[in-house]
């Protein structure tokens, strides 16, 4: 039955109209986008993608409200290096993050290694940086004076709860993050199945938002383990201090290469070029490194190879055998 029966004539001749004026609207759209190799933010060159005005995505290591104030400042900062408008947002995980990229609405993603080789798989992003961190000594959870650009994933757990090695893990309640994390999923997973604990089977898991959340969750009770980024503590020690003495590591798995800073894979070399020396400059900057530490705890970025993600693909393929 059509759904214009019970409409007067009238009215199915305004809405025919505007159904037209609808259809001419996007007609003219996509001509006007065919017909020219730019579009509003920027132009297709021979080379590649030169954008007028940079989209920068951002995915919540922390609760996504405080992530935003803090990338916020970014953006005038970037402006002064790349000369264009620049426009900081947050995504809600990595996979909007990835589809943002793949519908050209974000030009530069801060990705996590995971997120970036399935990014890349797709022709959807390139690696442009890698972050540099100073390394943790656990179980301490103490800064080391070492920059490097990987880290370790842990399974943090609460002192006193009885649980003391990955062998106590089976049955108990386990907060990963998303499931394209390197360090609150895929990593600890492959690792323990490895060693015979299937994690998705054995145990009850939770996804939670933001490793500073997860930790907090264990020190309350509401969680018997979380998997996150070495080290997610003191972060959550912000609100709570007692956490660093509270929580403590019972596993750490193999080195994980660094979150990246991620490009369209369409984008020009020459404007990646110059994309990679201001984010180092800004990272340099006393107000810059400020900000950047702020956001990832990142403090410098290194140039970056895809191969450097080699080790990512390896525990991807594991871990699609164990979901099977």
């Amino acid at each position: 039955m059509s759904l214009l029966t019970d409409i007067s004539l009238e009215d199915k001749m305004k809405i025919k109209k505007l159904l037209v004026g609808m259809l001419a609207v996007s007609v003219a759209a996509i001509t006007a986008a065919c017909s020219n190799n730019s579009n509003s933010e920027g132009t297709m060159t021979k080379s590649g993608y030169m954008p007028k005005e940079l989209n920068v995505e951002f995915v919540p290591s922390v609760q996504a409200n405080k992530m935003e104030a803090k990338a916020k400042p970014l953006e005038g900062l970037l402006k002064k290096q790349l000369g264009i408008p620049v426009h900081v947002t947050v995504s809600t995980d990595y996979n909007g993050l990835v589809e943002a990229m793949a519908s050209k609405k974000v030009d530069v993603g801060f990705m996590p290694p995971d997120a970036y080789v399935l990014a890349h798989k797709k022709k959807i992003a390139d690696v442009l940086l890698q972050s540099q961190r100073y390394g943790y000594a656990e179980p301490s959870g103490k800064l080391t004076n070492k920059l490097v650009h990987e880290y370790r994933s842990g399974i943090y757990v609460k002192k006193g709860s009885g649980i003391k090695s990955w062998k106590d893990l089976k049955g108990k309640k386990i907060g990963v993050m998303d499931a394209t994390s390197s360090a609150g999923y895929v990593f600890p997973i492959v690792e323990l199945h490895k060693k015979g604990l299937n994690v998705l089977q054995d145990c009850k898991v939770v996804q939670v938002k933001g490793a500073d959340q997860a930790i907090i969750s264990v020190e309350n009770g509401d969680l018997d383990a979380a998997f996150t980024y070495t080290d997610a503590r003191p972060v959550a020690a912000k609100d709570d201090p007692k956490i660093m003495k509270n929580i403590v590591p019972i596993y750490l798995t193999k080195p994980i290469p660094n979150d990246t800073i991620s490009v369209r894979h369409d984008m020009s070399p020459k404007f990646r070029k110059k994309l990679s020396k201001a984010f180092k400059a800004v990272a340099k900057s006393k107000k810059g490194k400020k900000i950047i530490e702020s956001i990832y705890e990142h403090y410098g970025y290194v140039d970056a190879k895809d191969s450097d993600f080699d080790i990512i693909r390896d525990y991807q393929q594991e871990l699609s055998k164990i979901q099977k």
